[in-house]
């Protein structure tokens, strides 16, 4: 299975949601998948955790952005969150929620094998 690799852009919650959904897809059959959040995206990371349908995800049984993001860390999902996003939302490694490391679009490109699957979200 060809490895599947991700960038969310924008800071759009639902976008971030569908990226973990598909990331996670993957690894739960046994490929390898990657999330980078570029950008103004990063600030989706910043705690609380929370995304503006969560509570309609909730009462359709789905599981918060929040749970997605642990959920997708558990299963070897590999979450990185661009640098320079991390200045522009004004936050640092520090803050980041469990499982997610800080890394460049450089380094996210580098790790990307020629046979992989780039996505942008």
């Amino acid at each position: 299975m060809r490895e599947l690799r991700i960038i969310v852009a924008s800071q759009d919650s639902e976008r971030l949601r569908a990226a973990l959904v598909t990331a996670s897809a993957q690894a739960a059959l046994g490929g390898r998948a990657a999330v980078f959040l570029q950008l103004d995206a990063v600030a989706l990371l910043r705690a609380p955790i929370a995304a503006r349908l969560d509570e309609a995800h909730e009462a359709a049984g789905l599981p918060t952005l929040a749970l997605l993001l642990e959920d997708a860390a558990a299963l070897g999902v590999v979450l990185l969150a661009c640098q320079s996003g991390l200045a522009l939302s004004g936050m640092t490694a520090a803050d980041l929620p469990p499982g997610v490391e800080a890394g460049g679009p450089v380094a996210f490109l580098q790790q990307t094998g020629d046979d992989a699957r780039l996505l942008f979200a």
